[in-house]
């Protein structure tokens, strides 16, 4: 564990061939990271339930419990394959084919590729933007047929085999839970996932969705919802309500919607997510430029902090971390801007989340009380996670949150809360009880040293019967 165990912003880093080894795992779970994402666009079963069994193994060696991420693909529209690239060039005629194997054959000299959703000629309209592979080609739709799609070319480029497809403001009527993710969603339960990213949501209802699949199944795996289009952005507050957590996938948006509104959409997001309680991590391109450099650009810097300033839960590293030469750099980096800006904010009074919740004013009161008490920590108890939730969301100044639990599964799960150390322990009958276990557990292992001010939230035994209390003890 890094020396000062109490950076707040935690990290989540994606793996990959430049991070799926033992010794690297390793050292990244030692660095700090928090989380560890799967991204399933890019896995097989067989190297998933290798490497979350090797997750788990060396969380275990580490003597750290990290969570893991698996990223459902869900929608997806890419192009097919190409026997070598095309070069497309400005002003000329370009076909989209939707039914496999008609590329090339429509009798005119007019190149073409298929696409992989034959709906496309229904859902798009004359004159919207075709972006593909990242926004890198852009094309204007000129007309539809039955089999093909005719564009014009406005930025040219290569045309790789399967690129990604982007299609601004067009609804696109595919399945938000494919039968791909299903299938990968089952063996991530399989084999103790602690949360589900489910790309692409639209509405709501592609939560529920999701949401159904996991009741049926009896889990309590977490689902984030990741914001990538416009349609996400016009429903952003009914997503928030639906899911545990938020990502805004900034690499889809930033293509979808204009680029100087992807700046006004991360603090919109952030904003909503403090408001109605829920965790939210600002992912892709934090670092890009580390992916061959060892150094961060200035911009980039700058971008990690502006997260950190907007108390984000959490920064997420992508290709950095899956294909990069500097993977551990990376996680360095974000750990070391994260703690130097909360130094820089602990002052801050912040009221960022609003509840009219009893328990919440009873949180609410820990949390004031600390920040009046210099180096004080806080400390609670949590079967399901929901009173350390609670307490990371009205956002400490500068107090660390021991959430103690039982369970192991709600312990990697607090990794993805601001400011939350969690710890295992059972707890005993008498709530007092669990307390001195508590205290002396931080005793002991240096958390927390003799004469410092601890603000608990937990339950009381009150005229028989638990009640929410606040006290503040010095430890002995």
């Amino acid at each position: 564990m890094p020396a000062d165990p109490f950076r707040r912003t935690k990290i989540i880093a994606t793996l990959g061939p430049a991070t799926e080894g033992e010794p690297m795992l390793e050292a990244l779970i030692r660095a700090g990271v928090d989380i560890f994402r799967l991204n399933m666009a890019h896995a097989s079963h067989d190297w998933t339930r290798g490497v979350i069994r090797r997750i788990r193994a060396l969380s275990t060696r580490a003597g750290r419990e990290v969570a893991v991420m698996m990223d459902i693909k869900g929608p997806e529209i890419r192009t097919g394959d190409l026997a070598t690239p095309l070069e497309l060039r400005a002003g000329e005629v370009f076909d989209f084919t939707v039914k496999p194997g008609t590329a090339g054959q429509s009798g005119e000299e007019v190149r073409s590729v298929d696409v992989n959703y034959q709906g496309l000629v229904h859902d798009i309209r004359v004159g919207d933007e075709v972006l593909v592979d990242n926004g890198l080609l852009r094309l204007e739709v000129l007309e539809k047929h039955e089999a093909r799609i005719r564009c014009r070319v406005v930025i040219p480029g290569e045309l790789k085999s399967r690129r990604h497809i982007n299609l601004p403001g067009v609804k696109v009527n595919l399945p938000s839970f494919t039968e791909k993710d299903r299938a990968d969603a089952s063996v991530g339960l399989e084999e103790g996932i602690d949360f589900l990213a489910l790309s692409f949501v639209r509405e709501a209802r592609d939560v529920e969705m999701l949401r159904d699949f996991l009741t049926e199944r009896k889990s309590r795996v977490r689902i984030i919802a990741k914001i990538e289009d416009r349609s996400a952005i016009a429903n952003l507050t009914s997503i928030v309500e639906a899911c545990d957590g938020l990502m805004i996938a900034r690499g889809d948006l930033g293509i979808e919607c204009p680029f100087e509104e992807l700046p006004v959409i991360q603090r919109r997001a952030v904003r909503a997510c403090l408001a109605q309680g829920r965790p939210v991590i600002v992912a892709t391109h934090m670092l890009e430029s580390m992916i061959t450099q060892p150094v961060p650009t200035r911009a980039e810097i700058t971008d990690v902090a502006n997260a950190v300033y907007e108390l984000a839960d959490c920064v997420m590293l992508s290709g950095e971390t899956t294909v990069g030469k500097y993977p551990l750099e990376c996680v360095g980096m974000l750990d070391t801007i994260a703690r130097r800006i909360e130094r820089e904010t602990a002052g801050d009074a912040g009221e960022p989340a609003v509840f009219t919740g009893e328990r919440m004013k009873v949180l609410k009161a820990a949390v004031v009380l600390a920040g009046q008490l210099p180096g004080s920590k806080i400390m609670t108890f949590t079967r399901h996670g929901f009173m350390a939730q609670g307490l990371a969301l009205l956002r400490p100044a500068h107090s660390p949150i021991f959430a103690f639990t039982p369970s192991l599964q709600v312990l990697r799960q607090l990794r993805l809360l601001r400011a939350v150390e969690p710890i295992l322990l059972e707890l005993a009958s008498d709530p007092n009880e669990s307390i001195e276990n508590a205290l002396a557990h931080l005793r002991r292992v240096g958390l927390a040293a003799p004469g410092d001010k601890i603000v608990i939230a937990t339950d009381i035994v009150a005229e028989d019967r638990l009640v929410d209390a606040v006290q503040l003890r010095t430890l002995r």
